[in-house]
């Protein structure tokens, strides 16, 4: 189905689970995220794979980046951007650089990679381009004051983009996963339902995208709960959340 592929936040995670399932699948991959270690790691686990480090926050790098692997890989079938940062933020510990911290990784560096990948994938009226969100983007939820806004405003963006890209030949996913057992979801202290290895994360991203779906969401337990919550009214939510 694709035969090259670009994947940023792969040194650990989802992005790293994706990279794996995309290579054993035949797929070449480039894979990129901060650590230069464990991007080389990852790239010695299967000879598809290729590490191209990179920090989303640099908008110039990331367009350096973009073009470095097409000029290796050529034409780019399949673009995941997988780099995210979470911090658990209450009223009492509210820091604002925690918040540009995680709008600046999680939000501006999908709007980075964006700005590198459109203007080609519109120009040959061909790929696939999608970004991890999360289930937290929904509703407001404990915790996820600095967290949850960068993946609504990730759900936006893909909401308002689809229609135009669409008709440009580029199909657009969103994936909002719930809780994954990551180094960032080893932040939290309190229970995470349905809490799923990232090795299956990856196996439903990369189902969810080769059925060119537009929301790819799991585990599906949790992700109906928070979808039911949803549609509540703000009086009976609220009091739900508070417990």
């Amino acid at each position: 189905m694709w035969k090259t592929a670009w994947i940023t936040g792969a040194g650990t995670g989802i992005g790293r689970a994706v990279a794996l399932e995309l290579a054993k699948s035949g797929v070449r991959v480039a894979v990129s995220g901060r650590s230069a270690d464990k991007l080389e790691q990852l790239a010695a686990e299967h000879a598809n794979i290729e590490a191209f480090p990179l920090d989303v926050t640099d908008r110039a790098k990331t367009a350096m980046v973009a073009e470095a692997i097409e000029a290796r890989f050529g034409p780019l079938d399949l673009v995941v951007f997988g780099a995210g940062n979470y911090k658990p933020v209450t009223a009492a510990d509210f820091v604002a650089a925690d918040f540009d911290n995680l709008m600046d990784v999680n939000y501006r560096g999908v709007i980075n990679g964006l700005a590198a990948m459109l203007p080609r994938m519109r120009a040959r009226h061909a790929g696939h381009i999608a970004w991890i969100a999360s289930v937290a983007g929904y509703r407001g939820l404990p915790k996820a004051a600095a967290y949850g806004p960068t993946k609504a405003a990730l759900i936006n963006l893909a909401e308002c983009l689809q229609p135009e890209l669409s008709r440009d030949g580029v199909t657009v996913s969103i994936i909002n996963p719930g809780f994954v057992k990551t180094p960032l979801t080893a932040q939290n202290d309190f229970p995470m339902p349905f809490l799923m290895e990232a090795q299956e994360a990856g196996r439903l991203t990369v189902k969810g995208l080769k059925a060119r779906k537009f929301e790819i969401a799991y585990p599906w337990q949790f992700v109906t709960i928070l979808k039911i919550m949803r549609m509540l009214p703000y009086a009976l939510y609220l009091k739900i959340i508070r417990r």
